[in-house]
């Protein structure tokens, strides 16, 4: 049995969310096909979650095992404890939103999530594997526009830093041009989603 982690970053709700309705299908489609595995969903807006705090910043060097209830340190054991991740959120002002970068800033965390040793930083999240999912109002997957994508390029930096190289995306894209079918996009992504969940 695995432990997925489903990290949302959005303030809609899933059906004002072109990002979760790609997401809610993944997700779907996974539950279907792992019944035995637990799903752990975790919305960050409805978390609350907040920048880090002076007394956040001096905890991030805990003893194995410490402050497991902290506010902030319970989420980098949370997150290192899942075997798989699930991140969806849209691409705003060409980076993730400013929460998800919160998240990551808690998780980030010595000797839970990655450790410093004589060669360097080593990620401590090893053998396991992360989809992110993604809507964008226009085109980043090619070209000069793809130079400018920042999100989804920090996400798999960050995670490959905390260990986690298995990094696919999922991203639908134009959804924001002028005379574009965006159900027709949607609907190719929420396929591609469920066809991706199928060996997730």
């Amino acid at each position: 049995m695995s432990k997925l982690l489903y990290v949302k970053a959005n303030p809609k709700n899933d059906t004002e969310s072109r990002t979760f309705r790609i997401s809610e299908s993944f997700i779907e489609t996974y539950k279907n096909l792992h019944p035995n595995d637990e799903i752990i969903t975790l919305d960050l807006y409805k978390e609350n979650i907040n920048f880090l705090s002076i007394e956040s910043v001096n905890m991030h060097k805990p003893a194995p095992g410490q402050y497991r209830d902290h506010p902030v340190l319970k989420y980098a054991y949370q997150f290192a404890e899942a075997d798989k991740y699930i991140f969806a959120e849209p691409l705003w002002n060409l980076g993730i939103p400013a929460i998800l970068k919160a998240y990551i800033d808690y998780i980030s965390v010595t000797g839970i999530t990655f450790t410093y040793t004589a060669k360097g930083p080593k990620g401590l999240c090893n053998n396991k594997k992360a989809v992110n999912i993604t809507s964008r109002g226009g085109a980043y997957s090619e070209g000069y526009m793809a130079t400018l994508e920042m999100g989804d390029k920090y996400l798999r930096t960050i995670l490959g830093f905390l260990g986690i190289c298995d990094f696919t995306t999922i991203a639908a894209e134009m959804l924001d041009v002028i005379g574009v079918n965006v159900e027709d996009i949607l609907n190719k992504t929420i396929d591609q989603a469920k066809e991706i969940a199928t060996s997730f």
